[in-house]
């Protein structure tokens, strides 16, 4: 436990503080100046790369409307964002998760007495 602090003692205290307020004001100020990385606009090359697949086969999954796209005039644009998001649809569930699902669905499903 830190010691108490005396009368005389404060004006350093509050001076300190003051100090460790600009540093984080200004660390504050530098992050919100950075473009965020999520909204980038990327071109198909770029965007092939991000995903790891050749550029032939970006143009064939826009062309079956498999990939999120924007298009101005007869250039492709992608956003990371949006890329990554299609990258997180593509999720296989784990057997925990159909297990807990299944449990979950049965559970909710109420027996009915046979009418004889």
């Amino acid at each position: 436990m830190k010691d108490t602090l005396t009368f005389d003692q404060l004006p350093e205290a509050v001076s300190k503080i003051q100090d460790k307020l600009d540093n984080i004001e200004q660390l504050l100020l530098q992050r919100q100046e950075q473009p965020m990385e999520q909204d980038e606009i990327m071109p198909v090359a770029k965007a092939a790369i991000f995903l790891d697949l050749a550029i032939p086969t970006v143009y064939s999954k826009v062309c079956r409307k498999e990939l999120p796209v924007n298009k101005r005039g007869k250039r492709l644009y992608f956003y990371r964002s949006e890329l990554t998001e299609w990258i997180k649809s593509g999720r296989k569930r784990t057997a925990e998760d159909i297990k807990v699902e299944a449990i979950s669905k049965f559970s909710l499903i109420e027996k009915k007495p046979k009418i004889i």
